[in-house]
């Protein structure tokens, strides 16, 4: 039996999905197993049936691979795959919905709006934007509602700018997140199966960690474990435990967080299918708790073979 890598697709995080994906293979490949590697397209349901495969390794990146849509048609297909299921992928998928989510459970996220393309041409709320905008302690960051890998996420500094950004964002998604800006030390805490691993402490050498600098050798200066006490270093992987919770997540996960100047960490989004490229943030973080990564990736096919 064979296991597919699936990477690819048609997101905006195409490249990024088949540099995860060829690492993954080539890792796989390296503990002797045999592997194909399948792109997001109309053959894929014939290639699934056609290689005899056994499980599926989700290595997508983007709206196909995260918000639940493979998921669904891998559980129709009776096909084992790793990562979270197509409800968990679809809350994670969609940061307002998990953000309200994850308030509700007592989870501390920062404030944040909503403003949808579709209420801007069909209702005229472009005109509430001052509104909205007064209800936000600036800066703010613009983010699409859903996307991944910081595009189209951009800092506004002055409302006056507020609307321009909006209009830039729309371009990734016809919805917007504009979301209170915490200052302080940003922290990735990811975990597999169940334990969180160290928490990766993030400094972009120039401006913020946005797509340059998370792809891009060299542009990012990494800690792990990151240069926390150990109180605050408890808090975040406590907080990212209670996110994996209560999103149902399994197998795999990232969650990005900022700490604050008292300690306090207050979560940003959930990943669910999180990069596995050279510069990604979880092999790191494996890596620095003693998990190489062929064997991480090895131990997800091990726990999607093991999932009913």
């Amino acid at each position: 039996m064979t296991i597919a890598v699936l990477s690819g697709g048609t997101s905006f995080e195409r490249e990024v999905s088949l540099r995860s994906g060829r690492r993954v293979a080539e890792a796989l490949r390296a503990r002797g197993h045999p592997v194909v590697t399948l792109d997001l397209d109309a053959q894929l349901v014939g290639a699934l049936t056609e290689d005899r495969v056994e499980v599926v390794f989700l290595a997508l990146h983007g709206k196909a691979g995260e918000d639940g849509s493979i998921q669904r048609m891998l559980d129709l297909l009776g096909v084992p795959y790793t990562g979270s299921d197509a409800t968990a992928s679809a809350l994670a998928w969609d940061k307002s919905i998990s953000k309200g989510v994850l308030r509700r459970d007592g989870i501390a996220t920062p404030d944040w709006q909503v403003l949808s393309a579709d209420a801007v041409r069909e209702y005229g709320a472009g005109r509430a934007l001052e509104q909205i905008a007064a209800t936000l302690t600036f800066p703010v960051m613009v983010k699409p509602v859903q996307g991944g890998a910081s595009l189209g996420v951009g800092r506004v500094d002055q409302r006056e700018d507020l609307a321009d950004a909006v209009m830039s964002t729309f371009h990734y998604h016809p919805a917007v997140l504009l979301e209170r800006v915490v200052e302080g030390t940003e922290v990735a805490v990811s975990i597999v199966d169940g334990a969180p691993l160290p928490a990766v402490e993030i400094h972009a050498k120039e401006g913020a960690y946005d797509f340059a600098a998370r792809y891009t050798h060299g542009a990012t200066e990494f800690h792990v474990p990151a240069r926390l006490d150990d109180t605050t270093a408890e808090a975040c992987a406590r907080a990212a435990m209670l996110a994996w919770d209560t999103l149902g997540c399994r197998h795999i996960m990232r969650a990005d967080m900022m700490i604050d100047a008292s300690g306090a960490p207050y979560l940003l989004e959930v990943d669910t299918c999180p990069g596995l490229t050279e510069t990604s943030l979880l092999p790191l973080a494996a890596r620095t708790a003693g998990l190489r990564f062929d064997q991480l990736c090895e131990q997800l096919v091990d726990l999607a073979r093991a999932t009913t």
